[in-house]
């Protein structure tokens, strides 16, 4: 991991598909403090857990065929909604202007959907990107693996 400095007022977003840490820099560049701002959960069960349906059938329009339809994967749905939802909430504080600089912290499956959410506003705000999976560590853990040389 490349190593990038935070700055003072920078927010950090942690996440994966169910949960988010907002965090901001209070400290500076040398001696950075990340702050929890607000925290984002949502309740995601397994897909496994969440359709145990059989796949649907289609008849075809000509002759006695069928074929499955691909199951939703509703696991997956779900976190895409909580991610989106993530980003609009930082769109708005962007445009709100208390946003202004962000770095993003995800799994790269995360990231991959978060990416497909930004905005033109985040993406203005945007300074970095780590393909990193720290949503469940402590702050003080998150932080130094982020400011490590």
């Amino acid at each position: 991991m490349s190593k990038l400095k935070i700055r003072q007022g920078d927010w950090i977003i942690v996440c994966d598909g169910s949960k988010a840490l907002l965090l901001e820099n209070v400290g500076d560049e040398k001696f950075p403090n990340l702050q929890t701002k607000e925290v984002y959960e949502q309740d995601n069960p397994k897909a496994g857990e969440q359709g145990t349906d059989e796949p649907g059938r289609v008849h075809q329009s000509v002759g006695n065929t069928r074929s499955a339809v691909e199951q939703t994967d509703s696991h997956e749905q779900s976190e895409r909604r909580f991610l989106k939802s993530l980003m609009d909430r930082m769109d708005a504080a962007a445009m709100a202007g208390t946003l202004k600089s962000l770095v993003v912290v995800a799994p790269p499956k995360a990231l991959g959907m978060i990416r497909q959410a930004y905005s033109t506003h985040v993406r203005q705000a945007l300074r970095g990107e780590i393909d990193k999976d720290f949503v469940r560590m402590p702050v003080h853990e998150i932080e130094r693996h982020l400011t490590a040389a």
